[in-house]
């Protein structure tokens, strides 16, 4: 395999103003993944393995905030971030575009870092259980930053658990609400009612009128 730079940006890139979130939530765009993603897999495919170093350059970030949202550590979050593109690299060879290649790399960060988990409960056990790490995401580490910061922090904790998966790979990761049900494992309709519901019951916890 090509060597591939896994640099990871940290505490950068993501919004944790409260004023973002609401009451402009609804109204948020979400950025078009375009055709690049498919072009890269193709000329992989076809032999040019600095395509996938490329795809590496295009979505680490992306799966490094997702793989950080379940494990406490910066350190492990880079290391099963490293996990995920060498097993995406294996695979990649037989992917076929029935998803994404955006909400399929986070497919496979959700499952590396729970297995990651599991494979660590034992010497991490009493923070798994307190934070409740294999039940649900920890919300971004982004959003530690300030007094309202922690506000929101604490309100999308309070969410059900769809809910919140839903809100933050819509909010703080601007997948569209097709990739966002991909990995929800729920249909965009149902995607959509959830998201409504998160943001309704954010802006109660938060004390913002309701729009």
């Amino acid at each position: 395999m090509d060597a591939f730079a896994l640099n990871v940006e940290r505490g950068s890139g993501v919004e944790s103003d409260v004023d973002v979130l609401l009451p402009g939530l609804l109204l948020r765009p979400v950025i078009a993944e375009g055709d690049l993603d498919r072009e890269l897999v193709a000329r992989f495919q076809a032999g040019e393995r600095v395509a996938f170093d490329q795809l590496v350059r295009r979505h680490q970030r992306g799966v490094w905030r997702i793989v950080r949202r379940y494990l406490r550590d910066d350190a492990d979050a880079a290391d099963v971030t490293q996990q995920v593109f060498v097993r995406a690299f294996k695979a990649l060879g037989g992917f076929r575009g029935a998803a994404s290649v955006r909400s399929w790399l986070y497919r496979i960060a959700i499952h590396a870092a729970l297995s990651w988990i599991r494979d660590h409960r034992r010497e991490q056990a009493s923070e798994i259980d307190e934070d409740a790490l294999a039940c649900a995401p920890r919300a971004p580490t982004e959003i530690d930053r300030g007094r309202d910061g922690v506000r929101l922090r604490a309100a999308v904790a309070e969410l059900p658990r769809k809910q919140r998966l839903v809100l933050e790979l819509r909010v703080f990761d601007d997948l569209s609400f097709k990739e966002v049900a991909e990995l929800a494992d729920c249909s965009e309709n149902t995607a959509k009612v959830n998201f409504h519901y998160a943001v309704k019951r954010l802006r109660e916890l938060l004390g913002a009128d309701p729009q």
